[in-house]
């Protein structure tokens, strides 16, 4: 099935018609969550595909084994995925593991009343619009990504696949009070103190580990060894579907690697913006390394 120039547009939203269906969205909206599921949810190019790492480590008390020899698609399906039933049937994750980018105003309502851990991970927005902007460049299911700013204007606008970030990201992190049991969990948490970020999960999955078990998940989930995990890196994917000549799927792990993207215009068009949209919100977010400055990019 490859159809990657389809475009499944599913309660007004665009989604890859290579990896969805309509049949394979509407499922998704009626699944019958289990009280003991892990649930990752995520925006695209948030961490998510670290936070697998992470939970796929955690319930192996730092056991590399399953990392390295399943795919982290088949070990975390994506619940919107046409192939998510028969991934889920084969997965030998126990408890399940299950992956999706759905929003909640779609998602929540099927959530309800269960007893699912979800798990949610955010980033610093201007730094998933330039990790998104590269991946369509490499992803050949994803639309041409054109002009940084004309990408940059559609991610603010929400016209991008996936739907917008904006919504994405207040829709569930505003529920930790109607979903009995949600984490949210920052890429930039997981980057600076990745030991601390993994003991939150495994307290919160109420898995707790020993501390060599701890020292296992910390160095199997840290960037360069996901980079060099061929169960994780997306290297099994044919050329066909990802272009690996045309950029990296782990590609750089960075905090303020928007500053490389940016022009001084493009980062007062977005800080307008992104104060508008978030004036109602309380999260905060890190928008650099910690004591890594760098100025942004004058020569776009």
């Amino acid at each position: 099935m490859a159809r990657l120039d389809v475009v499944e547009t599913f309660h007004g939203l665009f989604f890859p018609g290579h990896l969805h269906t309509q049949d394979s969205l509407q499922l998704a909206l009626k699944f019958p969550f289990q009280d003991t599921d892990i649930v990752i949810v995520s925006y695209p190019k948030s961490g998510t595909t670290w936070m697998q790492e992470i939970v796929t480590l955690i319930s192996s008390r730092g056991d590399p084994h399953m990392s390295q020899t399943v795919p982290n698609w088949a070990r975390a399906p994506w619940l919107e995925h046409h192939y998510f039933t028969a991934l889920l049937e084969a997965s030998p994750t126990t408890p399940r593991v299950i992956t999706t980018h759905l929003p909640h105003h779609l998602l929540g309502p099927t959530l309800q009343g269960s007893k699912a851990k979800v798990i949610y991970v955010s980033r610093n927005p201007k730094d998933v619009v330039v990790s998104f902007y590269n991946f369509h460049k490499m992803a050949n299911f994803l639309p041409e990504a054109g002009p940084f700013s004309e990408f940059l204007n559609r991610f603010l606008q929400g016209t991008l696949h996936y739907g917008c970030w904006f919504d994405h990201i207040k829709g569930w992190t505003s529920q930790k009070e109607t979903l009995n049991n949600l984490l949210h969990i920052s890429y930039e948490e997981m980057s600076t103190d990745i030991e601390g970020a993994i003991k939150r999960v495994s307290s919160y999955l109420h898995s707790p580990l020993l501390e060599d078990e701890v020292n296992n998940c910390v160095k199997h989930s840290s960037f360069s060894s996901m980079k060099d995990n061929k169960m994780t890196n997306y290297k099994l994917v044919t050329e066909e579907i990802m272009d690996h000549n045309k950029g990296s799927f782990m590609r750089k792990g960075k905090i303020g690697d928007w500053k490389n993207m940016f022009t001084e215009e493009l980062n007062q068009y977005f800080e307008s913006v992104f104060e508008s949209k978030m004036e109602d919100s309380t999260l905060e977010f890190a928008w650099d390394e910690q004591c890594e400055e760098e100025p942004i990019n004058k020569s776009h």
